[in-house]
């Protein structure tokens, strides 16, 4: 083996491979760098953008606190004119004295765009609203439908009932002064037959009833007081009618509560 060539089993050969990474190819590496310049690159784009953008900012914000200087034309005709700085506008120094504040646009929407997004904001705001009370007010309604049905349908349960407690007084009472048959057929309670021939003519003839209870009992209560001398919500049994007329607080449940 010649002098030139190396030994592939020497510690300088060894040490040679191992500079190179095992498993990572020339083709991904040059991948790798790309990618990282081409990020630099829009980091640094980025940058100077910000970096433009401040300093803009920074630069008008300086022109505006500085004041207008002697060389400024303007400013110049009006010093020949006697004006002095600080004094305000004027042939007597009573206008502005600070200019007019600059309004800068930053953004790239067109002239009454801020007015016509706060317009929209406040009509969407009060369409809100709107549906917020639409909501309020039909929840509302809706409970106090409620509530008049169910007010309604205690009364008229109530109804029946003080119209059941009646007939079956006035089938007692008359039944005390030896009367055999009612006055009317409703006056008296009815029997089983009777209940059972009601049913089997429907729901109609059982609305028909409902109506005309309230009707039933003042008629049968009237009867009552003025043929018994008794009253249904008292429970009693006057002497007579002026005993009836002293005593009793009226002829409708309403008195009596």
């Amino acid at each position: 083996m010649s002098d030139d060539e190396e030994d592939y089993m020497s510690d300088a050969f060894l040490t040679k491979l191992q500079d190179v990474k095992p498993g990572v190819s020339m083709v991904r590496r040059v991948r790798e760098a790309m990618k990282k310049e081409v990020q630099i690159k829009e980091t640094n784009t980025k940058n100077r953008q910000k970096s433009f953008k401040e300093q803009e900012k920074e630069s008008r914000e300086v022109a505006l606190q500085s004041s207008i200087s002697n060389e400024n034309k303007g400013f110049a005709l009006l010093q020949k004119m006697g004006y002095k700085a600080g004094q305000g506008l004027g042939k007597e120094g009573a206008g502005r004295v600070e200019p007019i504040p600059l309004n800068i646009k930053t953004d790239r929407g067109g002239i009454g765009m801020e007015e016509l997004k706060k317009r929209k904001a406040e009509e969407e705001l009060e369409h809100y609203r709107q549906k917020i009370r639409a909501k309020q007010q039909n929840e509302a309604k809706s409970m106090d439908d409620f509530r008049a049905r169910v007010r309604t349908d205690r009364e008229e349960r109530k109804i029946e009932a003080d119209l059941r407690r009646s007939q079956r007084s006035c089938e007692q009472l008359d039944s005390q002064k030896g009367i055999t048959a009612p006055r009317e057929e409703w006056y008296w309670p009815k029997t089983n037959a009777e209940e059972e021939v009601d049913e089997e003519d429907g729901p109609d003839k059982e609305d028909e009833e409902d109506e005309a209870s309230f009707d039933k009992l003042h008629i049968l209560t009237s009867y009552l007081r003025g043929r018994h001398f008794y009253c249904l919500w008292c429970g009693t049994t006057y002497n007579d009618e002026e005993d009836l007329c002293s005593n009793c607080p009226g002829d409708t449940a309403a008195d009596h509560e």
